[in-house]
């Protein structure tokens, strides 16, 4: 299952590891899940919000997932695609959200991870190039 292993796919697993897993949360404790994320504290006190972020992190679970799925069949560059699609586009969106509530670094921060998530996809640090 490993045989293919080496230290540049870390970054991939541990994004796969952090949607898969962290997009679980809001399903044991919305409100909580909602305020680390880093949002104003109205999202996590509305009811309206933690149904919507649960909606949102079943979709974050499943790219999770996803990723873990070609990676474990040997796709690493199906692993790649994800991750440039991810981190490009979620990450825009986050930093878009954040900025527009009022919480710019926040924004700055996720969209800058989005970049870096995306560019380890673009550059093939699973499947190489």
């Amino acid at each position: 299952m490993f045989d293919h292993f080496r230290l540049t796919h870390i970054p991939s697993l541990f994004v796969a590891t952090a949607t898969t897993f962290g997009g679980m949360w809001p399903f044991f404790d919305a409100p909580a899940a909602t305020a680390d994320m880093g949002l104003p504290r109205r999202f996590s006190e509305s009811k309206e919000t933690r149904a919507v972020f649960q909606l949102c992190s079943g979709r974050t679970t499943a790219l999770g997932l996803l990723a873990f799925a070609f990676y474990f069949q040997d796709k690493f560059a199906e692993v790649d695609t994800v991750m440039v699609i991810l981190g490009a586009y979620v990450g825009a969106v986050d930093g878009y959200v954040f900025w527009r509530e009022g919480c710019r670094g926040k924004g700055v921060q996720r969209a800058l991870s989005g970049v870096a998530i995306a560019a380890s996809g673009w550059f093939g640090m699973v499947g190489g190039r």
